[in-house]
């Protein structure tokens, strides 16, 4: 392997985990965008248009989680570590703005049935909370402060 090529060996099963989300979600979201653009465009609806507004919102931020994370995997040697926080920040940011896509998702379930639709959106919610729970940083700081005031 070239030492200018990404290393896949060193991403962790954390950084796999959020890229298969997002990679999933970008293909959820380009299939809805393609189908229900087609179906719009037959019979045109005012929630699938709002869906596939909210759907097409998210899709650059979809993109551009894709470019840093790349980017810092690329650069990860060379990257200082503002620039590298700075970075991260950004990608949680295009995250949320992608989770928000769900609700478009959603929006097209409770077009097609009410009920499905409503269970979608709430199980969706619950989901994005858990996602961020579950990906919070672990904060070495905050852990070193309660290790060091341990010991004294």
């Amino acid at each position: 392997m070239a030492d200018s090529s990404v290393n896949v060996e060193s991403r962790t099963s954390s950084q796999d985990k959020r890229w298969t989300i997002m990679a999933a979600l970008l293909g959820t979201n380009t299939a809805f965008m393609l189908f229900q653009g087609i179906e719009q465009e037959r019979s045109p609806t005012e929630i699938r248009e709002l869906a596939l507004s909210i759907i097409a919102a998210t899709l650059p931020f979809q993109g551009i989680y894709f470019l840093i994370y790349t980017f810092v995997l690329e650069n990860e040697a060379t990257l200082e570590d503002e620039m590298r926080d700075r970075l991260q920040k950004a990608s949680a940011i295009c995250q949320l703005v992608a989770y928000i896509s769900l609700v478009g998702v959603g929006m097209m379930w409770y077009n097609i049935s009410t009920s499905v639709g409503i269970f979608f959106v709430v199980s969706t919610i619950l989901a994005i909370i858990f996602i961020r729970v579950a990906m919070k940083p672990y904060n070495t700081i905050d852990n070193k402060k309660k290790e060091s005031s341990i010991d004294n």
